[in-house]
C-alpha cells in the first residue's frame, strides 16, 4: 500500500521525501547502534542510507537530463542564423512538433530544498539522545520511578506560602529522598521505586499560610513519607502535644546535632464495601507506621521535618534506618532562618 502511495506521487516529491526519510532514519538508527553497541540497528541504518543515496543519485541524474534537453532545444533554434530559401515546391509534410522541454527547477528553489534536507538531518542528530528509550527500557528490566520535575509543576498553582526563601517544594524534597540508596537504607537493597511523588501542600486549619511540602517514595515492601512543616512548633512543644494523641515508643534523639524524635501511630485505614449496594465503611486504624520528626535547625526555632515508614504487610525497619533517611533528606532543606 505504501509503495503504491509513493508511486502515485509526482517525482520531484517522491525522491526528496525519500532522501530525507532514509537519511533521517538511517542517520537515527546508526546512533542508537553506536551508543547501545548492537549490530542490528547498524545494517537498517545502513539500508536506509543506501536508499537515501538511490534516490539522490536519480534526482541529480534527472537535474543533468533536463539540462542537456534545454541546452539541445536552445541549439536547434538559435536567432540570428540565415535560413536558406527554397525552391517554390510543394511543401513536405510536417512532422509532429516535438514536446517541449520541461523548465528547469529554478536554482532558488534547489538551494532551499538543500537547506531543508540539512536542517531535517541537523535536528535528527541533535534530538537522537532526547528521543532514546530510557536506561532499562527495552532490555525487560524494570526502572525505577521518577520523580516530578519543577518544569512539570510550573503549570499548577503554588500557595504564597512557598514564596519564603527558606521553603523547600515537593519536587525538591523528592529528589532529596529518591535517591538509589533508599531501599538499601530499609533493608530492602533489591528492590526498585515503584512510585514518586512531590506535592507542594499547606498544613492543615492554617488558611494555606504555613507551607508543607510532602514527598512519598513507595516499594513492594515499604513506603516511605517526608514531610516539612513549616510552622512555630518547637520539638518540646511537638512532644508534649503527643500526651494529647495516640502516638507510642516515644524516643527522644539527636540528628545532626537537632533535636529529634521518634514516635509511632497508627495509619487510617478506610474499607469500601463494593457489594450489597453499600457506598463506603468507616474509617479504622491501619498498620503501624514509625515516625522521625526533626528540628529545621540546631536552635529549634520552630518547624519541623517529618519521614514517616509503613508497611501494608504491618512490618517495619529498624529506627536506624530512618535516622539514616533523615540524614539523607535534611542537607537538601534550607536551615530555618531566626
Amino acid at each position: 500500500m505504501l509503495g503504491f502511495f509513493l508511486r502515485l506521487l509526482p517525482f520531484w516529491v517522491r525522491e526528496p521525501l525519500l532522501i530525507v526519510i532514509g537519511s533521517v532514519i538511517g542517520l537515527r538508527l546508526l546512533h542508537i547502534a553506536v551508543l547501545e553497541k548492537e549490530w542490528a540497528p547498524a545494517g537498517i541504518g545502513a539500508v536506509f542510507l543506501l536508499l537515501a543515496a538511490v534516490s539522490i543519485h536519480r534526482v541529480v541524474r534527472a537535474v543533468r537530463a533536463r539540462r542537456g534537453a534545454s541546452a539541445g532545444a536552445a541549439e536547434a533554434g538559435l536567432p540570428g542564423q540565415p535560413q536558406p530559401v527554397a525552391a517554390r515546391s510543394a511543401a513536405p509534410p510536417v512532422p509532429p512538433a516535438a514536446p517541449a522541454p520541461p523548465k528547469e527547477i529554478h536554482a532558488g528553489v534547489q538551494v532551499f530544498a538543500a537547506f531543508a534536507v540539512f536542517g531535517v538531518l541537523a535536528a535528527s542528530v541533535w534530538l537522537g539522545p532526547r528521543l532514546l528509550p530510557p536506561e532499562g527500557e527495552g532490555d525487560g528490566t524494570p526502572r525505577a520511578a521518577a520523580c516530578p520535575s519543577e518544569e512539570d509543576a510550573k503549570g499548577e498553582k503554588t500557595p504564597d506560602a512557598y514564596k519564603k526563601a527558606d521553603v523547600v517544594t515537593g519536587a525538591v524534597l523528592c529528589e532529596a529522598l529518591n535517591t538509589p540508596d533508599l531501599a538499601g537504607l530499609l533493608g530492602t537493597p533489591e528492590e526498585i521505586a515503584t512510585t514518586a511523588s512531590g506535592d507542594n501542600g499547606t498544613a492543615a486549619l492554617t488558611g494555606g499560610k504555613v507551607a508543607r511540602p510532602v514527598a512519598e517514595v513507595r516499594f513492594d515492601t515499604y513506603t516511605v513519607n517526608v514531610s516539612v512543616t513549616y510552622n512555630k512548633l518547637s520539638m518540646d512543644q511537638y512532644v508534649k502535644l503527643m500526651e494529647f494523641g495516640n502516638e507510642t515508643d516515644v524516643r527522644k534523639s539527636t540528628v545532626l546535632d537537632r533535636t529529634a524524635v521518634f514516635f509511632s501511630q497508627p495509619t487510617m485505614a478506610i474499607e469500601i464495601d463494593l457489594g450489597g449496594g453499600g457506598t463506603g465503611g468507616p474509617v479504622t486504624d491501619g498498620p503501624l507506621a514509625r515516625n522521625l520528626a526533626v528540628a529545621l535547625d540546631g536552635k529549634d526555632r520552630g518547624g519541623y521535618c517529618e519521614v514517616t515508614v509503613w508497611s501494608d504487610a504491618g512490618t517495619l525497619p529498624d529506627d536506624d534506618a530512618l535516622l539514616d533517611i533523615a540524614e539523607t533528606v535534611l542537607p537538601a532543606i534550607p536551615e530555618r532562618a531566626a
